[in-house]
């Protein structure tokens, strides 16, 4: 039986997600280093506030945004008009961490910035045309745990969450886009910086 959110804890999953649609890795990366490498990224990373439609008017995005990619790779997020950044060396060692378990070359990073409790992400697949129909995508994060919330597309009753702790990798993979979006919600609590790097396969 599926499980309704009630109160998670500190860190990790809750009991009770369906097989095949994600693997949890909570010390990919050591504190210390993800620290330095959170505050490295944080002050080079050239940041950009999304301006998206909603209803009938536009809003900027409750985060800030950047897409690193191989020079050939096809720029789907509309971060920017010309070429995708090019990897930098902090992020394909990063990248090199992150491939052997998922089993995936990736080819491109989103990176979000979540400044504070304020700065969220909505309800949402990440089901483009471009990543392919069953996309493996590679989940790093940093800084201020925050809870990854997943509820099945049909039935919103079935619901389950990950507290995403400093350091740690998800891998969302299988069905996950076709049958479920998620979101990391607005907090009414007081919230520290978090870092978050999306690794995929922009076909």
């Amino acid at each position: 039986m599926m499980e309704q959110l009630a109160f998670f804890p500190e860190q990790g999953k809750s009991s009770g997600i369906p097989d095949g649609l994600m693997e949890y890795v909570p010390r990919l990366v050591g504190q210390a280093d993800g620290q330095q490498l959170m505050a490295h990224l944080l002050a080079t990373v050239p940041w950009k506030q999304k301006i998206v439609q909603m209803y009938d008017k536009q809003v900027l995005t409750p985060r800030l945004s950047a897409w690193y990619a191989d020079a050939e790779t096809y720029d789907y997020t509309n971060l920017r008009r010309s070429a995708p950044s090019l990897w930098t060396p902090e992020l394909l060692r990063l990248k090199a961490l992150v491939e052997p378990i998922a089993g995936v070359c990736f080819n491109s990073v989103l990176l979000n910035y979540y400044r504070d409790g304020n700065d969220s992400v909505a309800w949402h697949s990440d089901n483009e045309r471009a990543l392919g129909t069953h996309p493996t995508i590679a989940s790093v994060s940093f800084g201020q745990v925050r809870a990854f919330d997943i509820r099945n597309k049909v039935d919103h009753r079935q619901k389950y969450s990950v507290k995403l702790e400093h350091g740690s990798l998800l891998i969302m993979k299988g069905s996950l886009q076709q049958d479920w979006e998620h979101r990391i919600a607005k907090s009414t609590r007081p919230m520290g910086p978090r870092l978050n790097l999306t690794f995929r396969v922009v076909i």
